[in-house]
């Protein structure tokens, strides 16, 4: 049974990768190291958003509608009430994106220190539509304030 105190705090992502079932091969799911960040608060309620770090520049300027279509594929945020199932951590997410993710999604866990890793979770790739299995990693943030 996993710990609910240990998972409290914010973490900031590591590494996503995606491993295509069929093929075995791994990939990056958000492009080379990705900025991403998942929250457990004490009240019930999480919040994750990731975006590639190599996202397009826009300074300011009106947006296409394929530049902003391109932003939106690049990124995901959203929000919900989680509650622990076993070695799950479930995602009751109510805010999203890509309404398409207002769904409860069961998120298989490990924690070991200050890394939390999400993984064997396999699910369909919503770019390829190939069923794949994610494999994310945290570390703990013991600050948010600069050293």
């Amino acid at each position: 049974m996993a710990d609910a105190e240990a998972l409290l705090g914010t973490w900031k992502m590591v590494s996503w990768t995606r491993k295509n079932v069929a093929s075995g091969e791994i990939t990056d799911a958000m492009g080379p190291d990705p900025i991403g960040y998942i929250a457990y608060h004490a009240d019930g309620r999480m919040m994750a958003v990731v975006i590639r770090r190599d996202r397009p520049k826009v300074n300011g300027r009106a947006l296409s509608v394929a530049e902003k279509a391109e932003l939106f594929d690049t990124m995901l945020a959203y929000s919900a009430v989680y509650t622990l199932e076993g070695d799950a951590v479930v995602h009751h997410v109510d805010a999203a994106w890509n309404p398409s993710w207002q769904i409860d999604l069961i998120r298989p866990f490990t924690l070991a220190g200050d890394t939390l890793e999400i993984s064997n979770a396999p699910g369909r790739d919503p770019v390829t539509g190939e069923e794949v299995i994610y494999r994310i990693e945290f570390r703990k943030m013991r600050s948010a304030l600069p050293d």
